[in-house]
């Protein structure tokens, strides 16, 4: 009897240490398998932005954040869209062929709905931050001046579709990122899946 007693102690014994030994080697992996996924702060850089619209003044700008970089949204007025086809002679990718766009607004107005204008807010040049000048002809920007963006760190500019001018630093039209409207007021930057 007393050698069944010591089996059965033995067993025990060999059980409850590969039990506690399997459940210490679960819970140390579970956090070390959790740290491969990214964080709640990094997913939300990488993650699409929604933007109410129907805020957005006829002729005003906002900025957006969206992975990091800044991104400007342009209501624009009919006189700005007017103007785009005047520019033409003066840029030098007019029809946005050499430069980073989705393929639906590779038009005129680069843009999903000719009113709404989203741009990454990043010169191709150096990566400044252009500033948007809507005013047209004002005094330090010279009289054919037609309104849009200008980067003054090395002189920049682009127009009201954020298509470059020629003789400027900057080799490309500024970006136009991924986005679509989920509504009539509801600009999702990010994501282009299901445009409207």
């Amino acid at each position: 009897m007393a050698e069944s007693t010591g089996f059965t102690r033995r067993h025990f014994l060999t059980v409850a240490t590969l039990v506690t030994g399997g459940a210490g080697a679960i819970a140390t992996a579970v956090p070390f398998v959790a740290s491969f996924n990214p964080s709640a702060r990094a997913r939300a850089l990488g993650g699409p932005v929604q933007f109410d619209v129907s805020k957005l003044e006829r002729g005003a700008m906002t900025k957006v954040e969206w992975r990091g970089r800044p991104i400007y949204v342009v209501r624009r007025t009919e006189e700005m869209l007017g103007s785009l086809s005047k520019d033409e002679a003066m840029l030098r990718d007019p029809k946005s062929e050499e430069s980073v766009q989705p393929s639906y607004a590779m038009n005129e107005y680069r843009s999903l709905r000719p009113e709404f204008l989203v741009l990454e807010g990043v010169c191709t040049h150096l990566g400044c931050a252009p500033l948007a000048r809507f005013e047209v002809a004002p005094a330090d920007l010279g009289p054919n001046w037609p309104g849009g963006f200008y980067c003054p760190c090395h002189g920049s500019r682009f127009d009201l579709a954020g298509r470059v001018f020629q003789g400027v630093p900057a080799p490309t039209n500024l970006t136009v990122p991924p986005y679509r409207f989920v509504n009539d007021n509801t600009l999702l930057i990010g994501s282009d899946t299901g445009n409207s």
